[in-house]
């Protein structure tokens, strides 16, 4: 059996051998070994649980007839004790039946004996590179960032960045698309701050109107206006010495943002209707999905604010970035729902998980999050299926649009709308519109509208 055209970097991946065959055992062993896998032996299922006491693999290879406990109860037993763990049956006695219970009762793959040592490799290739990583592993990630779950290089990358930034005062810009968790890096970076033991405090800036949002953020008065009937404190003065999220910064109302410069400039706020101001200990960090530099061009954003929230600016990655996460992510998720809705442990079908991996994800880790719940909740059996997910994928019923999406949607309908009623009149169409013709066409442009093709209607 050849293994030269397999890379040996294995060498931290741990493979549980069971078999009461000890020549079998002791050749598999010889093989993944020499493929560059730690291996673990067991002559039985009960030697097997003892040695998963204190010897957590990333895969589980055993035989399916065996004296005393077989490996199909050794598998339950596994699921209840470690449930991210990939099991692989084999037999000598395989049959199609055999095969499709197994895997229906969440069993990662099923192989008959004899078996080429590639396609042994390959499977457990697989089932590493499609399952979470081991428990040991979870648990020593550091408790600064133990709300993000994540394997991948790239995130590595920018947690190693956002770390060494933490423990300055400077300001933080996120940038993202919605649903890739800008508040748990936010989080994140006042956890590993100096900051730790004060508040942090988050706020959407895009979902208060610009009339509350100073109140919300610098307080006010008794009297300050009509409906203020006791004095209110500030998100700013609640979270001194803390950390403020300014979330969505990007759709924060022009007006606004020279009131939010100020306060950053001079690091002091004065509630609305005070003559008094209040200094501030605050630091900032704010996240936004819009392309500020666009902005600032187009005149939504104030150049001078944008300098000073992007002292040091971190792109976090899409879902479709970081895709060796999703597996760790949909365990997550599964063991959320668990414990949260008292659900019967469920798994996840090998192609229900190559499903989820190869998905497009418009919505990240908050649509992952809604597929895997949408399809527990629609499980009847112990295992998802790659039906269920396929459906959940489809099904965007259940799914809200974000802000930017359903305004952008609803200018294009109405764009669209009155130039039909104009026939493409664009001055005509921009009266209706109240905007002067100039904005018009950058609407138009914005939304890849042509008004030639309505007057050809």
């Amino acid at each position: 059996m050849k293994l030269s055209n397999h890379k040996i970097t294995r060498n931290s991946d741990k493979i549980l051998i069971v078999d009461d065959d000890p020549s079998l055992l002791r050749l598999l062993s010889i093989r993944l070994s020499a493929a560059g896998y730690n291996v673990e032996s067991a002559a039985n299922a009960k030697i097997a649980l003892g040695t998963l006491q204190n010897f957590i693999p990333q895969v589980v290879i055993s035989d399916l007839r065996m004296d005393g406990m077989d490996g199909m109860a050794l598998f339950e037993q596994i699921r209840v004790q470690h449930p991210n763990i990939p099991v692989v049956i084999m037999t000598a006695h395989g049959t199609i039946p055999d095969a499709i219970s197994a895997t229906k009762q969440g069993v990662f793959s099923f192989l008959t004996k004899p078996f080429e040592s590639q396609e042994l490799l390959d499977t457990v290739e697989k089932a590493i590179r499609l399952q979470p990583s081991s428990a040991e592993e979870t648990c020593e990630t550091e408790l600064w960032r133990n709300n993000i779950i994540s394997r991948s290089t790239v995130m590595t990358s920018l947690l190693q960045q956002a770390k060494q930034v933490a423990n300055s005062d400077f300001s933080v810009l996120i940038h993202s698309q919605s649903g890739t968790g800008k508040e748990l890096l936010a989080k994140a970076i006042h956890q590993a701050s100096n900051r730790k033991d004060k508040i942090f405090t988050a706020i959407n800036c895009a979902a208060i109107p610009e009339q509350l949002l100073e109140s919300e953020l610098f307080g006010h008065i008794k009297g300050a206006f009509t409906g203020a009937e006791r004095n209110h404190q500030g998100l700013f003065q609640a979270t001194d010495g803390g950390t403020l999220f300014l979330d969505e910064i990007g759709d924060m109302p022009l007006n606004f943002q020279v009131k939010l410069l100020r306060v950053l400039q001079e690091r002091e706020i004065r509630p609305v209707g005070s003559t008094q101001a209040v200094k501030v200990d605050v630091r900032i960090i704010s996240a936004t999905h819009v392309n500020l530099t666009k902005a600032i061009k187009s005149g939504i954003f104030r150049e001078d604010l944008y300098y000073r929230l992007n002292v040091v600016e971190l792109e976090l990655p899409t879902l479709m970035q970081r895709r060796e996460d999703i597996p760790l992510l949909v365990q997550y998720f599964l063991n959320q729902a668990v414990e949260r809705s008292n659900v019967p442990i469920k798994s996840i079908s090998q192609e229900a998980m190559e499903l989820l991996i190869s998905a497009p994800w418009p919505g990240n880790i908050r649509q992952l999050q809604n597929v895997i719940e949408q399809s527990i909740a629609l499980s009847t059996e112990s295992v998802i299926s790659a039906n269920l997910v396929k459906n959940a994928l489809r099904d965007d019923s259940t799914q809200l649009p974000s802000f930017q999406q359903a305004r952008d949607h609803f200018e294009r309908d109405y764009l669209s709308k009155l130039l039909k009623i104009t026939a493409g009149n664009v001055s005509q169409a921009a009266r209706i519109a109240q905007r002067n013709r100039t904005e018009f066409y950058k609407l138009l442009n914005r939304h890849h509208l042509v008004a030639e093709s309505y007057r050809e209607e």
